[in-house]
Order: C-alpha cells, then structure tokens, then sequence
C-alpha cells in the first residue's frame, strides 16, 4: 500500500490518521505541492491522480483519490477498529462533521485557492490570512455549537470511541493553530483536539512527526 501525499496537506494529514488507527503498513510517497518543480504537476503523478491533488492512495491494483473516499475505502476494507459509529443516526452525524470540515471550510482555504488569492487577484499577505482565519472561526463556530447541543461526554466528538468525525476535526484544528487561532472559545473542539492528541495514532500521523518537515 501507497500514500501519495504532502506532508502538511490536511487531506493527506486525515488519511495518515486513518492509516495509524488501524495499523496499516504503507509506504509514504512524498508528492510536493509548490517551489519550483512541484512534483503534483508532473505527467507521472498526473496519470495516477489526474487532478494532480493529494492524497492518492495504491492500494494493489486500487487507487484513489478524495480523502473521504479512501477513509470510507480503508474502514470498509479494513473494519478494525471501525471509524463509524454502529447507528444510522450516529453515521449520519458522523459525516455530518467531517463534511463540515472537508466541504466547507477547508476547501476554502486550501493551497491553490490561496495561491489564486496571491497570484490572480493580487491579494496581500495580511488580507489572504484574514480570508483564512475567516472561514475557520465560521465553521468553528458551528461545530462549536452543534457538539454543545449534542451533550456527549467525550472524550471524542460523538463520544467514547474515535470516528471520522475526529479524523478530519484535527488536522483543521491543527491547521488553525498554525493561523494563531485560539481554541479558547472552542472548549468542546479543545477537548476533542486534547483527546485525540494522546492517542499515538494521531501523534505518528502529525504533520511535524513526517521525515519530508521543511
């Protein structure tokens, strides 16, 4: 098995947490996203993953992009432990948060929509960040406020067990420290992020924790 990836991308950060909560063993190709031979652009990577995105896993003859494609392909694949809850409700709700996070905050602030910010609308560096935190403390807010309504103990977003929910709630936790956001007026998204980060699944799966750190 293959992971295609960059090491800071969060797509690639959700399916190496995936990885490391079943034990999987894969290979980490390192895929580069900028400078000045971006190795996404090439025509080798482009036949593998024709939007020249990351992450794409191999998986034999298998390979897939989409990050939620292949975190569903790995927990079907491999069941143990499952990164679904056991109801329909509890599913639903499930992808509910990741999808929150995966549709609607971090493709708004992804690397080729900031360069395009940059480079063809000749937005500052201060107004790109501004744009950046924005959509974060938007998406936040919600999550915030729906993980309050739902009343769960924890020490996870839907309970005792880690879901996908986690999954994807902390590499965008991850990335918005690194914007200088305070989690302060998020304690519900704080306890998740603190939870998880105890757990040496997510700590393999850090972006800080890849041999390829610039």
């Amino acid at each position: 098995m293959e992971l295609h990836g960059f090491w800071r991308s969060q797509a690639s950060h959700r399916v190496r947490i995936a990885l490391a909560l079943k034990d999987l063993d894969y290979s980490a190709i390192p895929v580069t996203l900028y400078g000045p031979e971006p190795t996404n652009r090439t025509p080798q990577y482009r036949t593998l993953n024709p939007q020249g995105l990351v992450p794409t896993l191999v998986d034999g003859r298998v390979s897939i992009s989409q990050s939620m494609a292949i975190i569903e392909y790995l927990d079907e694949c491999y069941p143990d432990p499952p990164l679904m809850p056991a109801t329909v409700a509890g599913r639903a709700l499930a992808r509910q948060f990741a999808q929150m996070v995966v549709c609607d905050i971090q493709p708004m602030n992804n690397l080729r929509v900031l360069q395009y910010l940059r480079r063809t609308l000749g937005v500052d560096e201060e107004a790109k960040d501004r744009w950046y935190r924005h959509w974060i403390l938007e998406g936040f807010d919600a999550i915030e406020l729906w993980l309050t309504s739902l009343r769960h103990a924890g020490p996870y977003a839907l309970g005792e067990r880690v879901t996908i929910a986690d999954v994807c709630l902390v590499p965008q936790i991850e990335a918005a420290r690194r914007f200088r956001i305070s989690m302060d007026d998020f304690p519900q998204l704080a306890m998740v992020d603190e939870s998880c980060a105890a757990l040496p699944a997510f700590q393999v799966a850090a972006p800080q924790a890849q041999p390829e750190v610039e």
